[in-house]
């Protein structure tokens, strides 16, 4: 186990800043916690539980030192939206089951994945698909909370629906229950703007709760989170049932609880600690997962806001984390009658302000000014969770991710060379370099990356046009940038370099790895080359032609 490494390289001068930082990560994880827990349709203690169990298990198997887990705001709302679908009237009981049933199944996935090795798969969703997908999942979060922070309520439907139905509650609007929403929104703002090490949904939650009792704001139709059970959590088993209808869901909850939690846990990494391990992530998050569910908490990962936290706050291990899941357990026998006086607007105030910073704006135009295309794809997966689902979203954002790798492996691109002046550094043609040197009657291409039967043909038309305007007498082909070549695009090549012979043109070879040298000598595109025609560099294909031009 991972404990063992950790404290058997423990040094006494961690000590008091692993627990400093255990109790400043506390305060920001509790509050979020519990919000979080409303996201996703379920009580308050549910988000407390999950901040207990699954922080002290990480603790024991996580390979990052500083990464704290609970919950995030991505897998509260596909949580949420999984557990509308197979329990609709809402009924309490019924939803603690199937969402414990859910958690489990998302334990059991990121398991088997570590079983089968999957953990190259924390990257498989480009970071621009990811980007719009936040985003979207910001703004479904932020619709989502505002009916609380109004204190006006209607039935929940898809995101169009409930905008809709929002804009017709606004005359019911609770004048106090927003006024409390806005002071909370402007008491966070305000903490994290002017003394950002203050944990501000702490001191939000403490004001709310304070207010509740000293105002009596109950009697002005300020509604609370309401009672929470005292203690420790009962045993809370899975419903069998439910598992047909909550696969789907379970599988898209896994692959985000793992992307975000390799990638915030990479994020806060520090030169020195030890390397971050992707399968033994998935190992301790589904570990994790799995055992807050048994006490009916919601699936785990690793968040970036209470991450920061802990790093900025000294974290030096994982003891840092077992004493935030110390702190939420006090919680849980002691202050439970507490907490169960905060405004149900103070709640929404912090979700909305820590949803909103799932929506980089600045994100979208880094991404515009690098490519467009990759911005399409932003947009769609951003479009795709507003106006298809959380769910359903995931399904978009995996397509488009697909269609984008499939687009890049299909169509690689194909350069013709020329030579920087007065030096021996080749390199793409471009308007930038109007000065390089060109040979006449020799043509130098470069394709890059793997050659295979997906994308051999369209290689061979983008050669055949350069071909065709150059009208060389040699092409020289460098494939020092293709590290794979497959038997179907070696029989192409051998028929290009027959039609091109036929017209009298010679085909030369040049930067073979050992690889691709191998399965070239083995093909009969090899054959017909031969050694002669295979050079180690493009210096020494110029220096042949140019000889060979001078005894022409």
């Amino acid at each position: 186990m991972k404990i063992l490494d950790w404290l058997a390289s423990y040094r006494k001068e961690w000590l008091r800043p692993d627990i400093i930082a255990g109790l400043i990560t506390a305060a920001v994880v509790i509050p979020k916690a519990m919000a979080y827990a409303t996201v996703a349709g379920l009580p308050v203690q549910a988000g407390l539980y999950t901040a207990f169990i699954p922080a002290v298990i990480y603790a024991v198997l996580g390979s990052s030192r500083v990464l704290s887990v609970s919950t995030t705001t991505t897998i509260a709302i596909l949580t949420g939206a999984d557990l509308a679908l197979v329990v609709p009237n809402g009924d309490l009981a019924m939803l603690l089951r199937a969402s414990a049933t859910l958690a489990m199944m998302v334990g059991v996935v990121l398991a088997m994945a570590s079983v089968l090795r999957l953990g190259f798969l924390a990257t498989f969703i480009s970071e621009s698909v990811l980007s719009g997908f936040k985003a979207g999942i910001g703004v479904v979060i932020v619709l989502d909370q505002v009916p609380k922070l109004l204190g006006v309520h209607f039935p929940k439907g898809t995101f169009l629906q409930n905008l809709l139905e929002l804009l017709r509650s606004l005359p019911d609007t609770s004048a106090v229950t927003l006024a409390v929403g806005l002071v909370m929104i402007a008491l966070l703002l305000g903490i994290k703007r002017f003394v950002p090490r203050v944990p501000a949904p702490l001191v939000t939650v403490g004001v709310g709760i304070a207010g509740m009792a000293l105002l009596g704001l109950e009697a002005y139709g300020v509604e609370t989170v309401g009672m929470i059970p005292r203690g420790l959590p009962a045993l809370t088993l899975p419903d069998f049932a439910l598992i047909a209808q909550l696969w789907p869901g379970a599988l898209g909850i896994a692959l985000m609880s793992f992307t975000e939690t390799v990638a915030v846990a990479r994020a806060f990494a520090q030169t020195g600690e030890p390397a971050l391990r992707p399968n033994q992530e998935l190992v301790a998050t589904g570990v994790a997962t799995v055992g807050g569910a048994l006490l009916g908490g919601i699936s785990a990962g690793g968040g970036a806001s209470q991450t920061a936290v802990n790093r900025l706050a000294g974290a030096r291990t994982h003891l840092a984390g077992l004493v935030t899941g110390g702190v939420t357990l006090l919680t849980l026998l002691f202050l439970a009658p507490l907490i169960s006086l905060m405004p149900q607007a103070t709640l929404a105030a912090v979700v909305i302000v820590y949803s909103v910073g799932l929506i980089q704006l600045p994100e979208f135009r880094e991404i515009l000014a690098v490519r467009r295309t990759e911005f399409i794809w932003a947009i769609a997966a951003f479009a795709g969770v507003m106006l298809l689902g959380t769910l359903q979203g995931i399904l978009v954002a995996i397509i488009i991710s697909l269609v984008s790798l499939a687009q890049q492996v299909a169509d690689p691109p194909v350069y013709q060379l020329g030579r920087k002046r007065g030096t021996n550094v080749f390199r793409p043609f471009s308007a930038e370099h109007p000065d390089d040197e060109t040979f006449e009657g020799l043509l130098m291409l470069r394709p890059v990356g793997r050659l295979f039967f997906v994308n051999g043909q369209r290689v061979g038309e983008k050669m055949r046009v350069l071909v065709d305007e150059a009208q060389p007498r040699v092409v020289a082909l460098d494939l020092s940038a293709v590290f794979d070549v497959e038997y179907t695009t070696l029989k192409m090549l051998a028929e290009g370099e027959a039609r091109m012979k036929s017209l009298g043109i010679s085909v030369w070879l040049v930067g073979l790895d050992p690889d691709v040298l191998t399965a070239v000598r083995r093909s009969p595109f090899g054959r017909a080359i031969g050694e002669e025609r295979m050079f180690f560099n493009l210096e020494e294909v110029v220096a042949r032609h140019l000889a060979t031009q001078a005894t022409a």
